[in-house]
């Protein structure tokens, strides 16, 4: 396995960084071939991701029959354990195994559960397709109990695996390890949505079945690649005397700095305003627009595109001096004519404009991730960097998870009341569940801009110098 790798490296290698720019990442303590396999379980990640918030709402939704409120609660659920993922990271930097691992046992138990997560999921679905005689409730709990146990084990996973990666590049070369590490997971979730896509083009419950069922073949393939001999065994470890640091006591540091609160604040609300539509866009393409399943999965792919994007515009604009939190801003205001854009395409009934739309939610929605992660970085003032990120992460999926959940709640309320008349004729339509969580969207954008402001002018005061810069070696995962 190691010659193989290493001699697609020394391909890849050949073609020169500027065409390769993760080159530069690889040393003689990770080569090129052990990081990309290292990275394999990003791309597993990613097609969890796909599935749960991109394929499954969809067919849930307009399938199966499934009230939308439900499936936006069971697609949050794995958003559940989203705080827990600076505590996950905290433990594994104190982890004492006899083994002497750190990362290694929340990564294979992280695996194992996305594994457990994806292999409950088809039964789930049989019994939601109604085509068995037991009660509904059963494939709702089922179906409930699988996406947490996924969203569990890919925060746990992610986390766990980030840090490993952290540990095995030298310290010159870890925030290009990181970038790599974090395009990786966009590229697996372009990759998967293509995939699913293509598989799903004739669509059928049987076949959305073995698709699952391959994922979770996958996951477990991907993991045990990226896993194999990465961390090596240290017993001392586990001769380790004395209590561990306390988690709290770090965490009141934290939280204690200056504008971290507000920080942390625009971050949620500006997360919360991308996230509401992720359980609404795809069942929105396929009832408004009479979008198919393979054509409404091809969404997912237009957001991660469109955030890659964002990604390269970010490298010029830090590179040249640009606040981080002006960045950040900046995606903000972009959101709101994305989602205007996508409003507008059901009265015009362009799909063209719906789908671009979609790509500039995932442009915009780069540029405040890449802004808020580059700020982010400024907040360690005590060498606690995986706390800082551990944070933001941690803030915004618990951000994403409630606005998902509020999103399908306000469509199905807002829909019920059009279908009585309270709302009057006008209001009776379709797409006017939809048409309101998107406009609550805009509005939370348009406060996220407002706490935000005085970020910005603090932001060139507060960074250090070396956060001014931005690209692949400045990324901070």
């Amino acid at each position: 396995m190691s010659s193989f790798a290493d001699r697609m490296a020394q391909r890849w290698t050949r073609i020169g960084p500027e065409f390769l720019p993760f080159a530069d990442a690889a040393t003689a303590e990770l080569p090129l071939g052990r990081l990309l396999r290292l990275s394999l379980f990003q791309v597993s990640v990613g097609m969890a991701l796909v599935l749960l918030t991109g394929t499954l709402n969809r067919v849930m939704i307009l399938e199966l029959h499934v009230p939308a409120w439900l499936v936006a609660l069971m697609v949050s659920l794995p958003l559940a354990f989203a705080p827990l993922r600076a505590l996950v990271g905290f433990r594994s930097d104190e982890h004492r195994s006899a083994l002497g691992w750190r990362r290694v046992p929340y990564i294979w138990f992280g695996t194992l559960m996305q594994f457990g997560g994806l292999a409950i999921m088809p039964f789930a679905l049989i019994l939601l397709s109604g085509d068995t005689r037991g009660p509904a409730i059963y494939g709702q709990a089922g179906a409930a109990l699988a996406f947490l146990l996924v969203g569990a084990g890919l925060h746990t996973t992610q986390t766990a695996g980030l840090a490993l990666a952290t540990d095995l590049a030298p310290p010159q070369s870890r925030p290009r390890v990181v970038a790599l590490l974090y395009v990786m997971l966009l590229l697996g979730t372009v990759l998967s949505a293509l995939l699913l896509g293509l598989v799903l083009r004739d669509f059928s419950q049987i076949r959305l079945i073995q698709a699952i069922q391959g994922a979770a073949l996958l996951t477990m393939v991907l993991n045990g690649l990226a896993l194999w001999k990465q961390e090596a065994r240290d017993p001392a470890r586990a001769q380790q005397q004395g209590p561990a640091p306390s988690f709290v006591e770090a965490w009141r540091q934290f939280a204690g700095q200056g504008r971290t609160r507000r920080f942390l604040v625009a971050v949620a609300s500006g997360t919360a305003a991308f996230s509401m539509q992720d359980v609404l866009l795809e069942p929105y393409g396929g009832e408004i627009l009479h979008l198919g399943v393979a054509d409404t999965t091809l969404l997912t792919a237009f957001l991660a595109g469109g955030t890659l994007a964002a990604f390269a515009l970010a490298a010029r604009r830090l590179t040249r001096g640009t606040d981080p939190h002006r960045l950040a801003a900046s995606g903000a205001l972009l959101g709101i004519f994305a989602f205007a854009g996508v409003v507008f395409a059901a009265p015009l009934d362009s799909t063209l404009l719906f789908r671009a739309g979609a790509t500039l939610i995932g442009f915009g929605g780069g540029l405040f991730a890449v802004g808020t992660l580059t700020a982010a970085m400024a907040l360690d003032r005590d060498g606690r960097n995986g706390l800082a990120l551990g944070a933001w992460g941690a803030v915004q999926a618990t951000a994403a998870g409630a606005a998902i959940a509020a999103g399908g709640a306000l469509r199905d309320l807002v829909s019920t009341l059009g279908a009585r008349g309270v709302l009057g004729e006008a209001l009776a339509g379709p797409a006017v569940g939809y048409s309101v969580v998107y406009h609550v969207e805009i509005g939370l954008l348009f406060l996220t801009l407002v706490i935000i402001g005085p970020l910005v002018s603090a932001g060139s005061r507060n960074l250090p110098s070396t956060s001014t810069r931005f690209g692949l070696a400045e990324f901070p995962g």
